[in-house]
C-alpha cells in the first residue's frame, strides 16, 4: 500500500492511497465462490450455482461492497501510519477501476488540532446552589391541580382565569377574517394564548354580549392577514366558564400512583421529583458556566470546518423541526457561530478527559439511566431500550463522561457559589 498526504489549509488533509488490485480481486473472487456455495437460485441445486451466474446477478454488488470495505480498512491503516486524527468521516473519490495494477482513491478530511496541555486552574466559575422549599412543593401541587381542573359555566361577567368561548371576526384594510361569517374561538383569559390586548377585551362581558374593538395584532399572530396589522374586531360572547380545582383527596392522589400514605406521601413524591429536576438544572448551569469560560480561554483554538458545518446543519434541522409548517428549508449559515462554540466546547472537554485519563464511570451511567427511566410509567422498558440500542447507550455514556469532566474542572478551577431560589434556577436562561 502506498500513501501520500497533502495539507489543504491548516486542518484539511488530502490522503492518496494506492492498493494492489489483487487485494480487491482476491476478495471478490472469494465472495463469489462463497455465495455460489450458499446461494439458493431457482433452477440450480443448493451449492451448485455456477460462478458465472453469481457474477452476472451479484457481481456489481459484491465488487461494490468489497471495494467499500477495502477502502475503510486501508484508510484506517493509513491514518494510523501517518498519525492523523480525522475529525469526521472522509469524502472518498475513486473510479474503483484498476490502473497499472493498482486501485487508487483520494480521501479528503479535516484533522483534529493539536490543543496542547489545558490548565483550568485560572478559570473563574460560578456554581449555583439551591434547595427545594415547602413553598415550592405547595406551588407544584397547585400546578398539578390546575392541570386537572374542570370548567363550570357561570352567568357572571368574565374575569381573569375564566375560559371564554366567543364568535370573532376582524377587518384589516382590505383583508377580512374569516372571509364570511365568524370564527368560534376559545381562550383562557389572562393566559396570553391569543394575545393580551385581545383577551383583555373579553373581561367584564357576559354571555350574549356583542361588541367591537380596535386591535393591533402582533407580528407573529397565527392568521397571516392580521399579523402586524391594525383591525376592527367584532366579538360575541358564547360561553363563560370558571375553573374548578380538584380536592386533594384519595381520588386525586391515586391519579399520581399514591394509594398509601396520603397527602404526606404525595408531598414526599413531589419533593423527590422537584429535587431531581433541580439537580439536573444546577448541573446544566454549572456545565454551561464551565464550558463558556473554557471556550473563552481558548479563543484561538483551530476548529475543523467540517465539524462546525455539520453541527450548524444539525441546529438548522432542529429549528426546521420546531417550525413544521415552514415550506422552505432553513439555511444553516445563521447557526455557524453557535455551532463553532458547541464544537469547541466538545473538543476541549474531550481533550481534558484524554489528558487527565478520565474514564467513564459505569456506576454513574447506571444512575443516569435510572434517573431517565424513573420519569416513565414503565422504567424497566426504558432501561431495556437503552441496553439494546448501542447508539442511545453511547450517547448516554458521552453525556456522563462530559459530566465527569465538568466535575473535574470544578474541583480544579476557582469556583464561587451563588445561592438561588428554586424558581430562579428553573426559570429558562435568556
Amino acid at each position: 500500500m502506498q500513501v501520500s498526504v497533502e495539507n489543504v489549509g491548516k486542518l484539511g488533509r488530502k490522503l492518496t492511497v494506492r492498493i494492489p488490485a489483487t487485494r480487491l480481486e482476491d476478495t471478490v473472487r472469494n465472495r463469489v465462490q462463497e455465495m455460489g456455495r450458499n446461494a439458493r437460485i431457482k433452477g440450480f441445486r443448493p451449492g451448485k450455482v455456477p460462478t458465472k451466474v453469481i457474477e452476472q446477478r451479484f457481481g456489481a454488488q459484491i465488487r461494490g461492497e468489497a471495494l467499500s470495505e477495502l477502502i475503510g480498512s486501508t484508510f484506517q491503516e493509513a491514518v494510523n501510519t501517518e498519525k492523523l486524527r480525522p475529525a469526521m468521516q472522509p469524502s472518498i473519490a475513486t473510479s474503483g477501476r484498476p490502473e497499472e495494477g493498482q486501485i487508487e482513491y483520494v480521501a479528503t478530511f479535516d484533522v483534529m488540532p493539536e490543543i496542547g496541555p489545558i490548565d483550568v486552574s485560572g478559570l473563574e466559575i460560578v456554581r449555583q446552589t439551591s434547595v427545594v422549599a415547602d413553598a415550592d412543593i405547595d406551588s407544584m401541587i397547585e400546578t398539578l391541580r390546575m392541570q386537572r381542573r374542570t370548567w363550570n359555566p357561570v352567568d357572571r361577567a368574565a374575569i381573569n382565569g375564566d375560559m371564554v368561548l366567543f364568535e370573532f371576526s376582524a377587518q384589516a384594510a382590505d383583508f377580512r377574517y374569516p372571509e364570511t361569517g365568524t370564527d368560534r374561538v376559545g381562550t383562557i383569559v389572562g393566559s396570553d394564548a391569543l394575545f393580551k390586548d385581545l383577551e383583555d377585551r373579553l373581561l367584564g362581558h357576559v354571555v350574549d354580549d356583542a361588541f367591537e374593538a380596535d386591535l393591533d395584532f402582533p407580528a407573529d399572530f397565527r392568521i397571516e392577514g392580521l399579523a402586524g396589522k391594525s383591525a376592527r374586531a367584532s366579538f360575541k360572547i358564547v360561553r363563560v366558564q370558571e375553573p374548578v380545582l380538584p380536592d386533594l383527596d384519595a381520588a386525586f392522589l391515586a391519579t399520581f400512583g399514591v394509594v398509601d400514605g396520603g397527602l404526606e406521601q404525595f408531598r414526599e413524591d413531589v419533593r423527590a421529583n422537584l429535587e431531581r429536576e433541580l439537580s439536573a438544572a444546577l448541573a446544566s448551569r454549572l456545565k454551561a458556566s464551565a464550558v463558556e469560560k473554557l471556550i473563552d480561554a481558548h479563543a484561538e483554538l483551530e476548529i475543523p470546518p467540517s465539524l462546525v458545518d455539520s453541527e450548524a446543519r444539525e441546529l438548522a434541522r432542529q429549528a426546521q423541526g420546531d417550525k413544521a409548517g415552514q415550506k422552505e428549508s432553513i439555511s444553516h449559515e445563521p447557526y455557524m457561530a453557535s455551532a463553532r462554540r458547541r464544537v469547541a466546547g466538545g473538543m476541549l472537554l474531550a481533550e481534558i478527559a484524554r489528558q487527565n485519563e478520565i474514564r467513564i464511570d459505569m456506576r454513574r451511567v447506571s444512575e443516569a439511566l435510572s434517573a431517565i427511566a424513573s420519569t416513565y410509567e414503565e422504567p424497566q422498558q426504558v432501561v431495556e431500550l437503552y441496553s439494546k440500542d448501542a447508539q442511545m447507550m453511547s450517547g448516554l455514556q458521552s453525556r456522563v463522561l462530559e459530566d465527569q469532566v465538568i466535575d473535574w474542572i470544578a474541583q480544579n478551577a476557582k469556583v464561587s457559589e451563588k445561592k438561588l431560589s428554586f424558581s430562579e434556577v428553573m426559570r429558562p436562561v435568556a
